[in-house]
């Protein structure tokens, strides 16, 4: 099923031209920072970057390099965030690596707000959207609006394709879900538009729905999970999302639409 991945590759090639040729819009200073997917970097999220920018909005990348779910990250418990219940007791294989990462994101979101004077609309790919979440938690008064493509919510990597792998290294994925769990007693207040795919062959859609947001839209696509950042269908659903989030209440309306049809 992941092999559709390939077809939302080559066909996001037209709609790039047309959003490279594409009136400008107000975006309403809206800032967009995109968080790619595990085993992926910034590279991956360029082509929707590019749409979006085109589209009249400024992005960036996270800037953290490749997302290795934190395992690639010198760490020890004691350095997490208050707000993670790791014991720094236990024998840890890893449990406490993407909370680490979490925390990363939050600090690099906070030095990019004092640079600029912006706060973020965050859209992240699978894991990227789940630290999305995170640092949305985290970071309310600097994180508008969470978009997130086929994110597991839901235990963390144990209802992903990539459990058996965690799993051979030692991991906990139980514990591991219960502290994802553990975290949404802490619900997250901003917006947040959540893509997934039933036909999604990496994460299980039911893990991708959203149970605890008091503010959460899902959307629903037929696509691979693999190509959630280059479908053409989920970057005009992205489009929208962000355009309806300027038009709530309080947000000036946008000078004119772009984009491509």
């Amino acid at each position: 099923r992941e092999t559709r991945a390939l077809a939302d590759f080559a066909r996001m090639t037209l709609p790039l031209l047309g959003a490279a040729i594409a009136s400008r819009r107000a975006a309403n200073g809206t800032r967009i920072m995109l968080l790619p997917g595990f085993g992926a970097d910034d590279h991956s999220m360029r082509p929707l970057q590019f749409f979006l920018a085109k589209s009249g909005y400024t992005t960036e990348g996270w800037g953290l390099g490749r997302n290795l779910a934190g395992m690639n990250l010198a760490h020890d418990a004691d350095a997490l965030s208050d707000g993670w219940s790791i014991d720094p007791d236990r024998p840890w294989k890893g449990e406490e690596a993407v909370p680490y990462l979490a925390d990363r994101v939050v600090e690099r979101i906070e030095a990019r707000a004092a640079e600029t004077g912006d706060s973020f609309t965050l859209i992240g790919w699978s894991l990227g959207g789940y630290l999305a979440r995170e640092a949305a938690r985290d970071l309310p008064a600097l994180v508008d609006h969470v978009i997130t493509l086929g994110s597991p919510v839901v235990g963390g990597p144990k209802y992903t394709a990539t459990a058996p792998t965690f799993r051979k290294r030692g991991l906990d994925l139980d514990y591991i879900e219960s502290e994802v769990a553990r975290r949404e007693e802490r619900p997250i207040g901003q917006p947040i538009t959540a893509i997934y795919s039933r036909s999604d062959a990496i994460v299980d859609w039911p893990a991708a729905i959203d149970r605890f947001s008091p503010n959460v839209e899902h959307i629903e696509v037929d696509a691979a999970h693999l190509g959630l950042a280059f479908n053409r269908r989920v970057w005009q659903l992205v489009l929208r999302a962000l355009q309806e989030q300027s038009l709530a209440p309080g947000a000036e309306e946008p000078a004119a639409e772009s984009g491509f049809a």
